[in-house]
């Protein structure tokens, strides 16, 4: 990840967990503006949704996500990304699409200039 970093401290989270969220029946999204000029993306995965194997897939899937169009992404941003139960058996397309949708609605992505 060219122009973010991982977001691991648990107050942060808990900050970003009291904005309002966007949410689909894959994902929920929660974002809130930074000082940094870079983002900072956290993934949130349940237990109630599999073992650690399946867990930690999941959280591969959406990480490499965020990688393939990290340049679509408005710079400045704290993102929390949290995984619901019908995200394990989703094919990627359909993971990548739900996911740019959560952020277009967001504000997250950049206008594409025509």
């Amino acid at each position: 990840m060219k122009y973010s970093c991982a977001l691991k401290l648990n107050h942060i989270f808990r900050r970003l967990y009291h904005t309002s969220g966007q949410g689909n029946g894959y994902l929920v999204l929660y974002a809130r503006k930074n000082s940094l000029g870079i983002n900072r993306v956290g993934i949130t995965v349940s237990k109630k949704l599999g073992h650690a194997v399946v867990r930690n897939r999941v959280r591969r899937r959406l990480r490499e996500v965020y990688r393939l169009n990290e340049e679509r992404f408005t710079p400045g941003w704290d993102i929390v990304v949290v995984a619901r139960s019908r995200c394990i058996g989703a094919d990627f397309r359909k993971l990548t699409q739900s996911y740019l949708s959560l952020c277009e609605r967001a504000g997250l992505l950049r206008r594409e200039e025509a």
